[in-house]
């Protein structure tokens, strides 16, 4: 069975002269990764690595320094950034918030009576999110804020949009 991945965030920078990462996350809580053992990078066109994890301590509410085995200086770990970030999707549920805007993905997006598919990704931008989908064939992104919101479904993994006349015309 192939293993489903999830974008957490990125590498930004390098911290200290022992390879030390901050990680720049948006699992919508402060955390430290307490406990995950492996987190993967894409190293070619969906082909993931492991990198298995030393040590994390928590920078701030979005960022996470890290630590990962076999970088001990600050150059080998320069290589990495600005590299995205993946989580198995266990290991995602399990330390991303229940609100952050991220655990939409793989939710099914509704207008009305029409699902407008799967939610694949999820960009978070000041003043709104925008929910990307495949609507039929072509990319489109959706904005998802307070005007055009209706409801999430989280037990049904759906969320409720209410768009403006043409927006959608634009991607047919």
């Amino acid at each position: 069975m192939a293993t489903n991945y999830r974008n957490i965030g990125k590498l930004v920078a390098v911290f200290g002269l022992q390879g030390e990462l901050v990680l720049v996350h948006r699992l919508g809580r402060k955390t430290s990764l307490k406990g995950l053992k492996t987190l993967f990078l894409e190293d070619k066109k969906d082909e993931m690595l492991p990198w298995f994890i030393e040590s994390t301590r928590i920078k701030s509410e979005e960022e996470i320094y890290l630590k990962l085995e076999g970088l001990d200086t600050k150059e080998t770990a320069r290589k990495l950034v600005p590299k995205e970030v993946w989580l198995t999707e266990e290991d995602f549920e399990q330390f991303a918030g229940k609100s952050a805007p991220i655990s939409l993905v793989g939710f099914q997006l509704w207008q009305g009576e029409e699902n407008l598919g799967e939610i694949l990704e999820v960009i978070e931008q000041p003043h709104q999110v925008l929910c990307k989908i495949d609507l039929n064939g072509k990319e489109a992104l959706i904005p998802v804020h307070a005007a055009t919101l209706e409801k999430v479904d989280k037990k049904k993994r759906q969320v409720f949009v209410v768009l403006p006349d043409g927006l959608l015309d634009v991607y047919r």
